[in-house]
């Protein structure tokens, strides 16, 4: 039985109930979070991970031959496929993480809490705050260059795996409402830079092969929405059927211009999230959306991202000189200070500013202070930052340089300060997640389907 929604909360003693934001949601909403956010921290370790041996490989006496590795090609040139290892990571790898992305952002806002406007209003505002800032403030420090302006939407992304990494590093125990929030704040996000590299860094749009891609398109969502019970209960037909139609859309879009990760979210959005009436309905378990989600989030997490950060993070610094001359160009100072000090004014101050402006609190679980942490752990832009900063300079330029090492500066900036502020809460945060267990008790759920289930 999953208990309703909480829409309000008594937060005073007397007077009126005022209507909360970021409230902890429905107790099965919790609970997929937690899972999803459990793989995120393996996925981020991995991540850290691929980006220190890249770093301590392009700095080392054998530097050279990280660079030879990352630009070999390999490809089918007539199909214009013929890539280096680093652009088929960029371009082929991180498409699967864009269709977890797209997978994920479709079931939110058709059978999750962000379905309700009431819900999904504060992180999408939130999220939006937390790109606008950013770039603002990039582009104030850049606006004498054209040529580093172009790196503007560097600082917008947020990353999850690297974020929920720190949160497991730290051992926080963020209350449910907080973690849904960090979470579809940066599903939202990602929306966001999707829809920006999309109509901001696709160059030459080649009509053709995009109008061609809507073939095998059709084909995948006609498929996956006919036959969701097939491929749900069949993983090789997926592998043999829907695999090769996506990967046709994937090249199609790629030789269109347009980025091909863009594919990934296309792909996400044509899968259905309800589950067919022959299955048993909505009520009878996941849809083939969640199953896909299942199956493929551990490619995702384990293989495809971390081995993108592996060939994307690898810079020659030059030693402290080079540290120093990096770190105090305009590419690197605007990311530095967008990512640091733009995301949380932004995601907080949004926030702030939503709640004066409805006359609604805070969730009784959690303070600004929390949401003052979460702001700043926001500020890790990492996977997505990157790309960005490949598509915006070119990969391997001096300003693509720079602009990494000032990802890395803040990501670690941030996540240090992230760190200090969320670990001085972790004792109110185990009483909050005392107190939502003992919610779940009076909602009839039993003790020990809490302690398998629970975030």
């Amino acid at each position: 039985m999953t208990p309703p929604a909480e829409d309000t909360f008594m937060n005073h003693p007397s007077g009126p109930p005022r209507s909360s934001i970021l409230g902890r949601g429905s107790y099965a909403e919790s609970l997929r979070i937690g899972a999803i956010l459990r793989k995120e921290t393996v996925g981020g370790a991995l991540l850290v991970a691929g980006a220190v041996i890249a770093l301590i490989w392009a700095n080392s006496p054998a530097a050279d031959s990280y660079f030879a590795l990352r630009d070999l090609k390999i490809g089918y040139e007539p199909w214009h496929l013929e890539l280096s290892l680093g652009a088929w990571a960029a371009d082929g790898l991180l498409a699967i993480f864009f269709f977890l992305v797209g997978l994920e952002l479709k079931r939110e806002f058709v059978a999750g809490d962000l379905r309700q406007f009431s819900k999904s209003i504060v992180p999408i505002a939130a999220a939006a705050g937390g790109v606008i800032v950013p770039a603002v403030i990039y582009t104030f420090i850049n606006a004498s260059s054209p040529e580093t302006l172009r790196g503007w939407a560097i600082p917008t992304a947020t990353d999850i795996a690297f974020a929920v990494a720190v949160l497991a590093i730290i051992g926080s125990h963020l209350p449910s409402g907080l973690r849904i929030f960090l979470l579809t704040l940066a599903v939202v996000d990602d929306l966001i830079a999707i829809s920006i590299i999309a109509i901001f860094y696709s160059t030459d749009i080649q009509l053709p092969p995009l109008l061609f891609a809507l073939i095998p398109l059709g084909a995948y969502t006609f498929l996956a929405q006919k036959y969701r019970r097939f491929f749900g209960t069949k993983p090789v037909a997926a592998w043999l059927i829907l695999l090769p139609l996506g990967v046709a859309v994937w090249a199609l879009i790629h030789a269109s211009g347009i980025h091909a990760t863009v594919a990934g979210v296309l792909l996400g959005f044509a899968v259905p999230v309800i589950r067919s009436q022959a299955s048993g309905g909505p009520n009878a378990g996941p849809g083939l959306s969640e199953i896909f989600e299942h199956r493929f989030r551990p490619i995702s997490a384990g293989i495809a991202v971390p081995v993108f950060a592996f060939f994307s993070a690898g810079v020659a610094v030059g030693g402290w000189e080079g540290l120093g001359t990096a770190l105090s160009g305009s590419v690197a100072i605007g990311i530095i200070v967008a990512l640091v000090l733009g995301k949380p004014i932004g995601i907080l101050g949004t926030t702030w500013l939503l709640t004066k402006i409805t006359k609604a609190s805070l969730d009784s679980s959690f303070k600004w202070i929390d949401v003052l942490g979460v702001s700043m752990l926001a500020g890790i832009g990492f996977t997505v930052s990157l790309l960005v900063a490949e598509l915006g300079f070119g990969q391997g330029s001096i300003h693509d340089d720079h602009a990494k090492v000032g990802i890395l500066a803040a990501s670690l900036l941030a996540a240090i300060l992230a760190s200090i502020v969320l670990s001085t809460r972790n004792r109110q945060y185990r009483i909050a997640e005392a107190e939502e267990a003992v919610d779940s008790d009076e909602d009839g759920i039993p003790d020990v389907y809490q302690q398998e289930h629970r975030p």
